[in-house]
């Protein structure tokens, strides 16, 4: 997370559900996750990030995953995905495919390191629960990149 904005806190119990409202913001979070960053946080611009859904979209062509939807914002990624694997797997994949491509594109140093150590991956397990991600992924993320 980035100082300038001011984001919501997460709790994944009572928040961070799509169409409930946001929890409000949390100063020693925020200032407890960015001491614990090991390099600057990366925001991505506009290049950036059509590299980036450009190798989420690759990975999917390239192993037969179903790619339901994929938005790129600056500071993570969302994507709804049907795969024959673990989610974290597709995740890692998601990563090493688009770090490889921001660099061979030259928008990424080569001693940055744009990703945090894991994500989240939940499981999907019902139609029902498919099609809310792919409407939170598409609609939930407002029309600004840095939400």
């Amino acid at each position: 997370m980035a100082a300038w904005c001011d984001r919501g806190s997460i709790d994944r119990r009572n928040y961070n559900r799509y169409g409930t409202k946001e929890m409000s913001a949390n100063k020693k979070v925020l200032d407890d996750e960015e001491n614990e960053l090991r390099n600057p946080a990366v925001l991505l611009n506009r290049d950036q990030r059509d590299a980036v859904e450009l190798a989420v979209r690759e990975v999917c062509e390239y192993r037969a995953y179903l790619l339901h939807a994929v938005n790129v914002r600056t500071n993570h990624v969302h994507a709804v995905v049907s795969a024959p694997c673990k989610p974290e797997h597709v995740m890692d994949s998601f990563k090493a495919y688009a770090t490889r491509k921001l660099r061979e594109a030259s928008l990424l140093s080569r001693n940055v390191r744009p990703w945090a150590r894991h994500g989240s991956t939940p499981y999907l397990w019902t139609e029902e629960q498919v099609q809310r991600a792919i409407d939170c992924v598409i609609n939930g993320q407002g029309n600004q990149p840095f939400r």
